[in-house]
């Protein structure tokens, strides 16, 4: 049980654990968890950080999709936001790159999700380590983290 799972456990949010074995040599881990775990890759969601001068926020968007730094700059009425380096990723929310959950984090960040995750039944995020998904429904993933959605991917 990752913290993420607990804290869904003590929301009392209806999720599925999806476990696989991660191969060490995976360069994209969320592509490397819809081909394990045989899901659609357009359900499969990543977890990023970004950050400006001083604040640090999510973003959360399909794992084959690119994120839209000036898009997610104004969702959050910021200037310009680029990625956060990986080490300030990991110790902002006490967990290790590729398996970066959006839940129970060690500190709570403003969240944007890709607008595309409401048309989905369910989607499938980090569960707190390479190699564990969670699935669950994306209004409640909106709900407990008091996030909302928005257009904040690369079009092709």
């Amino acid at each position: 049980m990752t913290p993420a799972c607990k804290f869904l456990k003590t929301q009392k949010i209806d999720f599925s654990i999806h476990s696989y074995e991660h191969d060490p040599q995976a360069k994209n881990f969320g592509l490397e968890a819809a081909e394990k775990l045989g899901l659609a890759i357009h359900e499969v969601f990543k977890t990023l950080l970004v950050c400006d001068d001083k604040h640090y926020f999510v973003a959360i968007l399909p794992v084959a999709h690119q994120l839209n730094l000036k898009k997610v700059a104004a969702v959050f009425a910021r200037k310009k936001v680029q990625m956060a380096e990986p080490k300030d990723a990991e110790r902002l929310t006490g967990y290790l790159v590729g398996g970066i959950s959006p839940f129970a984090q060690k500190k709570r960040l403003k969240t944007v999700i890709c607008s595309s995750a409401a048309a989905l039944d369910k989607v499938y995020v980090s569960g707190g380590k390479r190699g564990l998904d969670i699935g669950l429904k994306p209004d409640d993933l909106i709900a407990v983290l008091g996030a909302q959605y928005a257009d904040i991917v690369e079009t092709p």
